[in-house]
């Protein structure tokens, strides 16, 4: 059956209000930011989240890169970046890892990576103001990238077409994610989240990965109950679908489901956007972009 977290009397916008979280990452960070407004809160994550320290394939991904020396490392994520950090040194390969970095073009996602970059000793050749993948895929295949051997640590799982890009154009493409998914770790939970959104039985569901909504909408059709879900999601007075960004939100929009994405794809934003949907007595305008 899935957790319930009771509210806190910290705040009271979001309260009568029930809130599905989707994730197992990161999930209290999002479930404390909306108790604190007095939501109450459901647990069902869809995907379990298998860490850096029990994959082996990082390692021998490091090791390959060590010994092929890329030309460009393209840093997604702090935590990720100082996660690979760890996998080198429990590997004893931190030397080599640290030189091999030290001799490519390192381009970062944002002041994050920067700074997990700078923590590691090593300097940021290229730092993206937007925070966006997109920008890196512009600017480096505005310069060229044929012939040019990229590593790419990625963010969430991977999904933000810079390898696609990348090797189209002529890149050796070497990619590390730093987390994998596995099935979810309480497949009733999910079941029964997805028979609360088919019955309006739930104020909102928050989704914070694309593999999670995916997850998600499979259940639901495996339930029979796909249709229905839809159709909660698009009613104005129905259930409210929330995504931290665009990514993440494009399983729901292949289905046609009406999608609130904050302006700034962060958890804080996404919690502020949930309150502004749900805090009065309506539903709120909803920005159906597909």
């Amino acid at each position: 059956m899935s957790m319930v977290q009771s509210r806190t009397d910290v705040g009271n916008e979001l309260s009568g209000r029930r809130i599905v979280l989707t994730a197992q990452r990161r999930a209290e960070q999002l479930a404390s930011a909306l108790g604190r407004h007095g939501a109450e809160i459901v647990h069902a994550p869809t995907l379990s989240v298998i860490p850096h320290s029990d994959d082996p394939e990082l390692v021998a991904r490091t090791r390959e890169l060590i010994e092929l020396r890329p030309d460009t490392v393209v840093v997604t994520t702090g935590i990720g970046f100082t996660g690979w950090g760890e996998v080198a040194e429990t590997a004893g390969l931190h030397e080599e890892w640290h030189a091999m970095l030290a001799g490519a073009r390192i381009v970062a996602r944002g002041p994050k990576a920067r700074g997990a970059i700078q923590a590691a000793g090593l300097t940021a050749d290229w730092v993206a103001d937007s925070e966006t993948s997109a920008e890196i895929e512009e600017v480096l295949l505005g310069e060229g990238v044929d012939g040019l051997r990229i590593a790419v640590q990625h963010h969430g799982v991977g999904a933000d077409g810079l390898d696609e890009a990348f090797a189209a154009a002529g890149a050796d493409v070497r990619s590390l994610i730093f987390y994998r998914w596995g099935p979810a770790p309480d497949p009733d939970a999910v079941i029964d989240a997805v028979r609360e959104v088919a019955q309006r039985g739930c104020d909102a569901v928050a989704f914070t990965s694309a593999p999670g909504a995916a997850a998600f909408l499979a259940v639901a059709e495996e339930q029979g109950l796909l249709p229905a879900v839809v159709e909660a999601f698009n009613d104005a007075h129905g259930v409210v679908a929330a995504a931290v960004g665009d990514v993440t939100a494009a399983p729901l929009h292949e289905q046609g489901i009406r999608t609130v994405i904050p302006e700034r794809f962060r958890l804080g934003a996404l919690a502020r956007t949930l309150v502004s949907e749900l805090a009065g007595s309506g539903r709120g305008e909803v920005d159906p972009r597909k």
